[in-house]
C-alpha cells in the first residue's frame, strides 16, 4: 500500500510506541481535535470519524468478517466486510483501501464512495460505545483473500437471502445494520436489482 503523510505518522514500524489517535468529528463531520482509540469509545463516547467497507464477488453476494477472538471491542462477532478509523488526516477513502489490505490481504476494486451515516451504539458486552460519523464505501473483491489472523477469525460470502438466515442466528456488530441499510441505494447500484440487496 502507498505511503502519505498519514499512515507514515501513524505506522507501527516507526518505532514510537505512542496510542493511536482518533479524528474527532462535530456534527457535520468536521475534524475538531483528536482522542486515543480507546478512550473515543469508552462511555459515554467521543464522536469519531469512521469507515465502513462493502465488497462483493461477481455474484453479488456480499463478504462478511467474524472480527477475530482477540479484538478488544465486538470479538467473535460477524461484520461488514471492513470497518475501522482513518488516521488524524487520513482520507477516509485511502483508509478504507488500506485496511480491507490489512485485514483481508486484497484491494478492493471499483471502491466506490456510498454516503456517510452517523450513530451512536454501545456495545452490551464490552460497554464500550461507537459513537461514529462513518463514511461508507462499496466495492468488488475480485482476487483470493488472505486474511489476518489477529484481524479476522472467518469470511463468508452471502446473498441478501443468506444474510437474513445469518443475522438471525447472530450475534453481529451493534453497527452492522445501521451501516448496512445507509449503504444499501449504493449497494443496488453495484450489484443490480437481481441480487436483492
Amino acid at each position: 500500500m502507498p505511503t502519505t503523510p498519514a499512515t507514515a505518522a501513524n505506522s507501527s514500524s516507526n518505532g514510537t510506541g505512542e496510542a493511536i489517535l482518533l479524528e474527532l468529528v462535530d456534527e457535520d463531520g468536521r475534524t475538531i481535535g483528536t482522542a486515543e482509540k480507546l478512550s473515543a469509545h469508552q462511555a459515554p463516547g467521543q464522536l469519531h470519524r469512521a469507515f465502513s467497507v462493502f465488497l462483493f464477488d461477481e455474484q453479488g453476494r456480499l463478504l462478511l468478517q467474524q472480527r477475530a477472538l482477540g479484538k478488544y471491542h465486538s470479538p467473535g462477532v460477524w461484520s461488514n466486510t471492513c470497518c475501522g478509523h482513518p488516521y488524524p488526516g487520513e482520507a477516509p477513502f485511502a483508509a478504507a483501501a488500506r485496511r480491507t489490505f490489512e485485514e483481508l490481504g486484497v484491494s478492493p476494486s471499483l471502491l466506490a464512495e456510498a454516503g456517510t451515516v452517523r450513530y451512536n451504539h454501545p456495545d452490551p458486552d464490552s460497554g464500550l460505545v461507537e459513537q461514529e460519523f462513518n463514511h461508507l464505501f462499496v466495492g468488488m473483491v475480485q482476487a483470493p483473500l488472505r486474511p489476518d489472523p489477529s484481524e479476522v477469525g472467518e469470511t463468508a460470502y452471502v446473498t441478501a437471502e443468506g444474510l437474513a438466515v445469518r443475522h438471525a442466528q447472530g450475534p453481529f456488530s451493534a453497527w452492522f445494520m445501521t451501516v448496512l441499510d445507509a449503504a444499501r441505494p449504493a449497494i443496488r447500484e453495484l450489484t443490480g436489482p437481481s441480487a436483492g440487496w
